[in-house]
C-alpha cells in the first residue's frame, strides 16, 4: 500500500476511536443522570436513599416538640431557611401535646399510661409549665395519684418521679402544698410496703423527700412526720445491738441510699434542736454504716456524715463529736482504698469523696464548685448546698439549668434573685449553632495540638 493511503486510514481509525469514546461518555453521563433523578425522585416518594429518611419514620413525642421550642423565639431553626420560629405556635402544640399526655394517663392501656409518664417526665425536666399546670393542677394529681395506686412498678416509679417534677413545677406556695396533701399518703405507703417494687419504692424515697422539700418547709408536722418515714427504711441497714451489719435483699442498697440522702435533704430544713437530736441519735450508728459493702451507700453514709457535722457547727461553735479520732481513721482507709472486688471507677469516686469529707472534718475547709447556667454562676460552696443541688439535679435530670435560670423556686432557694430578663443587645450577640460547631471544632484542634505536644517524649517540661 502506498504511503499517503497508510497515512489516511491512521487518521480514519482516529476518529472511529475519538468517536467510540465519546459515544461511551455520553451514555456514561446518561446512565448518572438517570441514577441521580431515581435518587431524587425516591427522596421525594419516601423512598430510602443514600441518606436512608423516609417521610414515613414517625415522628417524636412531646419531647421532640421541646427540643425545637426551648430556645427563645429569636433563634433561627436550621430547616426554617433562617424564618424565626413563632413562639406562639410552638406554645400551643407543646400544651396540645401535654393535654394529649394528661387524657392518656387516664387510657386502660398500662404501655400508653407509660409512655405518657415518660413523655411527662421529660417535658416537665426541659421547660418550665407552672401556669400551664395550675389549670390542670387536681386533674394530673389524681391521675398520678390513681397510676401510684394500681399501677405496676414501672409505672409506679415513673409517675413518683413525675410527682416531685410536678411540685417543682408548681413552686413553693398553695398549690405545692396541695399537690403534695393529695400525693404524701400515697407515696408514704408504697415506700413502707416490704411487698412493693424496690425500684417504685426507691422512687418513692426521692419524691417524698423533694416534695415535702418543696411543699412543706413551714409544717413542721409534715416534715416530721416524712422524716420518719424516711427513718423507717433506711435505719434497717443499721448494726444490731451485737454490733454486726445485716445482710441486704438485692436492691435495697439502692433504696436505703435514696432514702438516706432524702432524710438528708430535709434535715436541712429542721430547726435547731431537733438538728442535735438527730446528731446524737444517727451519728454512731452511721459511722458504723461505712463498713458496708455497696460503695454508692458508703458514699451517701459518708456525704450525710459530712453534712449533719456541718449543720451542728453551724448551730454550736464548740460543737464536738466523741468518736471523731475513730471516725477520722476510718475515712482515711476509705480514703485509700484499694480494694480489686470494687470496680475501678466507683474506686476513684469513693476515694475523691471521702477525701473530701476528712478534710472537712479535720479543718472545715469544703472545696467550692461552680455551676455555670446561661450568663450565671451558682457556687457550691457547702455540704448543705451541695445536697440540695443534687437532689434537684436527680429529679429535674439535665433540664437543672434551665430551671436555675427560669424557676423562682430554685432561684429562691439558690439566692439568685429574680429571673433575669436579657436586653436585645445580650441576644444579638448570642452564638448561633453553626458558629458555636466551628468554635467548637477550632478549640478542639488546638487543645490536641497542645496535648500532643506536652505528650511528645521529646517536649520540654518544665
Amino acid at each position: 500500500m502506498a504511503p499517503g493511503a497508510r497515512k489516511k486510514c491512521k487518521i480514519l481509525d482516529l476518529n472511529i476511536l475519538i468517536k467510540i469514546g465519546s459515544l461511551r461518555q455520553e451514555v456514561l453521563q446518561l446512565h448518572l443522570s438517570a441514577k441521580a433523578t431515581l435518587q431524587c425522585k425516591g427522596g421525594r416518594n419516601g423512598i430510602k436513599g443514600e441518606s436512608g429518611a423516609s417521610d414515613d419514620d414517625p415522628t417524636s413525642d412531646v419531647v421532640s416538640h421541646y427540643s425545637s421550642a426551648s430556645e427563645n423565639a429569636s433563634v433561627l431553626e436550621e430547616g426554617n431557611g433562617g424564618e424565626p420560629v413563632d413562639e406562639q405556635t410552638a406554645q400551643e402544640e407543646i400544651e396540645d401535646k401535654l393535654k394529649q399526655c394528661i387524657d392518656n394517663l387516664m387510657d386502660k392501656s398500662a404501655k400508653t399510661r407509660l409512655a405518657a409518664l415518660e413523655s411527662l417526665k421529660q417535658a416537665f425536666s426541659s421547660k418550665l409549665l407552672s401556669d400551664f399546670l395550675r389549670t390542670r393542677q387536681l386533674t394530673l394529681s389524681d391521675c398520678l395519684e390513681r397510676s401510684l395506686r394500681k399501677g405496676s412498678g414501672e409505672e409506679q416509679a415513673a409517675a413518683a418521679y413525675v410527682s416531685a417534677q410536678f411540685c417543682v413545677q408548681l413552686c413553693a406556695g398553695d398549690s405545692s402544698e396541695d399537690c403534695f396533701t393529695v400525693l404524701r399518703h400515697t407515696l408514704g405507703t408504697i415506700l413502707s410496703d416490704t411487698c412493693a417494687s424496690m425500684v417504685a419504692r426507691q422512687s418513692c424515697a426521692v419524691a417524698l423527700g423533694m416534695c415535702c422539700y418543696v411543699s412543706a418547709a413551714e409544717d413542721a408536722e409534715d416534715l416530721l412526720k416524712t422524716l420518719r418515714n424516711l427513718e423507717c427504711v433506711f435505719t434497717s441497714s443499721y448494726p444490731n445491738n451485737e454490733g454486726v451489719l445485716p445482710a441486704l435483699k438485692p436492691g435495697a442498697s439502692r433504696l436505703h441510699c435514696a432514702a438516706l440522702q432524702a432524710w438528708a435533704l430535709l434535715v436541712t430544713l429542721c430547726p435547731a434542736s431537733h438538728v442535735r437530736t438527730l446528731l446524737d441519735l444517727h451519728l454512731p450508728k452511721l459511722q458504723a454504716c461505712l463498713e458496708s459493702n455497696d460503695v454508692n451507700y458508703r458514699i451517701a453514709v459518708g456525704e450525710t456524715i459530712a453534712l449533719l457535722f456541718e449543720l451542728g457547727r453551724d448551730n454550736d461553735q464548740d460543737f464536738l463529736y466523741d468518736d471523731s479520732d475513730t471516725l477520722c481513721e476510718c475515712l482515711k482507709c476509705l480514703a485509700k482504698d484499694g480494694n480489686k472486688h470494687t470496680a475501678k471507677n466507683d474506686r476513684r469516686k469513693q476515694r475523691s469523696i471521702f477525701r473530701e469529707v476528712l478534710h472537712y472534718i479535720e479543718n472545715e475547709d469544703f472545696t467550692e464548685e461552680k455551676i455555670r447556667f446561661g450568663t450565671e454562676v451558682l457556687y457550691i460552696d457547702s455540704w448543705m448546698r451541695r445536697r440540695i443541688y443534687d437532689a434537684f439535679k436527680e429529679v429535674l435530670e439535665s433540664g437543672v439549668r434551665h430551671h436555675l435560670q427560669h424557676n423562682e423556686l430554685l432561684r429562691m432557694i439558690f439566692e439568685l434573685g429574680p429571673p433575669l430578663v436579657l436586653d436585645s443587645s445580650v441576644k444579638a450577640n448570642k452564638l448561633s449553632r453553626v458558629e458555636k460547631h466551628l468554635y467548637n471544632s477550632a478549640a478542639f484542634k488546638a487543645r490536641t495540638k497542645l496535648r500532643n505536644k506536652v505528650r511528645d517524649k521529646r517536649a520540654d517540661v518544665m
